[in-house]
């Protein structure tokens, strides 16, 4: 089935998560050239018949979650019992080391600072 939408339609308007949502039954090359468009992303023929496979499987996978009956399963918003309380402790002052034994476990140092790559190169 060839989905027939124009890159002018409300579907490059939508998340990826909608896009995918709404086009998961007609998952198709022209569907994934909308999602690499969306996506700003260019494939090979190569890599485009390997993420559609990839993609028809998750989804298909999907579809296959939805028969699972969920009636009367709470909710869950978390994954682990432990993780519905905060496991920090108080914070509380302490004094610090002294700057030259902080210094001193430093891999670099200059003028009693420690001394880090740069992040920024000038072009």
């Amino acid at each position: 089935m060839t989905n027939t939408r124009s890159l002018t339609s409300p579907v490059l308007h939508a998340t990826l998560g909608e896009f995918l949502w709404m086009n998961m039954s007609q998952f198709d090359n022209q569907t994934l050239e909308n999602l690499k468009r969306l996506c700003r992303m260019s494939c090979t023929p190569e890599e485009d018949q390997d993420i559609l496979q990839s993609l028809s499987r998750v989804l298909d996978y999907v579809e296959q979650l939805k028969e699972v009956d969920t009636n009367g399963v709470a909710p869950c918003d978390y994954v682990l019992q432990s993780m519905l309380k905060n496991l920090m402790r108080e914070d509380e002052p302490k004094p610090s080391l002294p700057r030259e034994e902080f210094l001193h476990n430093a891999p670099d140092q200059i003028g009693g600072m420690i001394r880090v790559p740069p992040v920024m190169k000038a072009p």
